[in-house]
């Protein structure tokens, strides 16, 4: 397992440092920092990480390196946005890094991006253009270029990076890495240079999908400091059905796309037929119209408002074409800002509608992989066509997860988009999983109640698609106490009734537990028919937790079926 990716050494926090540094000087790449901390002072930051463990505390994170794109403020540590004179020593950790640290991850420095998080190509830089980890004559892709690199060089476990307009996705496909954009607001942007605050997010690199979401749930949830910060709505989705129906562009909407670029997508579609899933062709021209608001439109106001008068006073380094992107949003005038937030709203309704009925959809990241020189010499439109399908995402308040796609003919990587509505981003992280050949993924989400279920809506049943249509996630089999009796009710669908009667009076009762949303469950409580109940469920481990049950009454003029045990061994029995 190489230096930089998790595993046996996570246990030894120092040891991890050491292979760290030691990867550092043997990949030889200094532009990805602009700040590395001494290997000293993370070393001895390392030892009391270990000597917590050894204490017994629980740190999902420990002895996970992380490095933090600069414009994100870690205290002791300059905060440059990629631009020497706008240098400034924060006094406070961004709250998403507070929130890592207190996990047990530690920061190994802060990472070069591209100029005030303005770009898709991780070359406008004074600090020098971040080459590829994989060919150092083509770009990283941008803005969070460091960051990206430091995973995929092996050097970091996790890379934190920025994303208005792709920039924590681009340079994950670019990679070969996995980048999580998450809904609006879901992590934190307290502590970051804004680039257009209304639709700057916070995301996370990593070299694999489990520490990737493991690292965004840490930093996820709502903060006093982040007035656009948000939490998981009562509805929240929390699993992919089983056979997800996922959306695909028409051939006319891939023509920005380079050819080895769309021989590997139409492989990778190809190849989601393989994990269930059903794919609809569909025509996204709504969407990329919508792409071209960020930049094209008042929107891009948002970037002058954010750095503007300091890219006035002409600072030494400023990057040239990051300096004339967001000079020219000083011309945008307010009456065609209003405009675009009304051309704005009406986006969002019709892609609403567009992939209603859909539970992602699937995009390629980005259209090409180019070279630094080819850059240098179109910075602007190279740029622009880079962030085509990227650029949409946070304008229309959606979550995306970028993973490894089919690699080109010549083996070269490629990375495809699942792109969910707000607030889906359990769904679009589990379709995610199986698209890169995983059974389950860690959970992103953290609400939620346990259901049990002993019957119909067991999986494979006629009702359990009440459970899937509510987002509920399978968490695993279960058994009661011998405290139950089970009975076969008269029902249409047939279904069991399960009946406390005391310790010893019954047996243990196998049956399946879902965690769904609270709305859901106050759904099904709402909609639960005669004579059936939910309420609290002895298991054998020792939880209690909500579950179908039935009236006395019902299950005294019912067939006893408790010596089976379950309702599938009844059925199969009867069978």
């Amino acid at each position: 397992m190489p230096p930089g990716v998790l595993g046996s050494t996570a246990a030894d926090p120092v040891e991890r440092v050491a292979a760290a540094y030691r990867r550092i000087a043997e990949v030889d790449r200094p532009e990805v920092w602009i700040t590395l901390r001494p290997e000293g002072e993370v070393t001895a930051e390392a030892a009391v990480v270990a000597e917590r463990l050894a204490a017994g505390a629980t740190l999902p994170l420990a002895g996970v390196l992380v490095a933090v794109k600069d414009n994100i403020d870690v205290a002791g540590l300059p905060t440059t946005a990629a631009c020497p004179e706008f240098a400034y020593n924060p006094e406070v950790t961004a709250a998403a890094i507070e929130r890592l640290i207190a996990a047990g991850a530690l920061v190994l420095g802060k990472t070069n991006l591209d100029q005030f998080a303005t770009g898709l190509v991780g070359t406008r830089s004074p600090y020098g253009p971040v080459r590829n980890a994989l060919d150092p004559n083509l770009v990283s892709g941008g803005s969070s270029s460091g960051s990206a690199a430091a995973v995929a060089l092996a050097v970091a476990d996790l890379g934190i990076g920025t994303d208005t307009a792709g920039s924590g996705r681009v340079p994950a496909a670019l990679q070969g890495i996995v980048g999580i954009k998450a809904t609006l607001g879901v992590i934190p942007a307290h502590g970051t240079v804004p680039a257009c605050a209304d639709y700057d997010a916070v995301t996370v690199f990593a070299a694999d999908l489990d520490l990737a979401v493991t690292a965004a749930a840490v930093m996820s949830g709502p903060e006093p400091r982040d007035p656009r910060s948000r939490t998981w709505p009562a509805d929240v989705r929390l699993s992919a059905p089983l056979a997800p129906r996922i959306a695909v562009p028409r051939a006319e909407d891939l023509a920005a796309l380079s050819e080895p670029y769309r021989e590997a997508f139409a492989r990778t579609v190809a190849g989601v037929a393989e994990t269930g899933a059903k794919t609809e062709e569909i025509d996204i021209s709504v969407l990329l119209d919508a792409a071209l608001l960020l930049y094209d439109g008042g929107i891009v106001a948002e970037r002058y408002a954010a750095v503007g008068a300091f890219l006035d006073t002409a600072p030494a380094g400023a990057d040239p074409t990051v300096a004339a992107i967001i000079g020219a949003a000083r011309e945008k005038t307010g009456p065609a800002f209003a405009a675009d937030l009304d051309t704005l709203a009406h986006a969002k309704a019709a892609a609403a509608d567009l992939l209603h009925g859909f539970d992602a959809l699937l995009l390629p990241t980005t259209t090409e992989h180019p070279s630094i020189a080819a850059v240098q010499a179109d910075p602007i439109g190279i740029n622009r066509r880079m962030g085509t399908y990227t650029n949409f995402c946070n304008l229309l308040d959606m979550a995306a997860v970028a993973i490894p796609g089919a690699p080109t003919a010549d083996g070269a990587p490629f990375g495809v988009m699942l792109v969910a509505p707000a607030f889906a981003d359990q769904v679009a992280i589990d379709l995610a999983a199986r698209l890169l050949g995983d059974e389950s993924a860690p959970l992103l989400v953290d609400r939620g109640v346990d259901l049990a279920v002993f019957g119909a809506h067991l999986r494979g049943q006629p009702l359990h698609f009440q459970l899937e249509q509510l987002g509920a996630r399978f968490l695993g089999e279960i058994r009661t106490t011998d405290a139950y009796r089970l009975a076969a009710l008269d029902t249409t669908p047939p279904k069991p009734g399960l009946v406390r009667h005391g310790p010893g009076l019954g047996a243990p009762i196998a049956g399946e537990l879902f965690r769904v949303s609270e709305a859901g469950l106050g759904r099904f409580l709402a909609d639960l028919p005669a004579p059936m109940a939910l309420t609290s469920i002895d298991l054998a481990d020792g939880r209690s937790v909500i579950g179908f049950t039935c009236t006395h009454d019902a299950a005294r003029t019912a067939l006893d079926i408790t010596p089976y045990a379950s309702w599938r061994t009844y059925l199969h029995h009867r069978a």
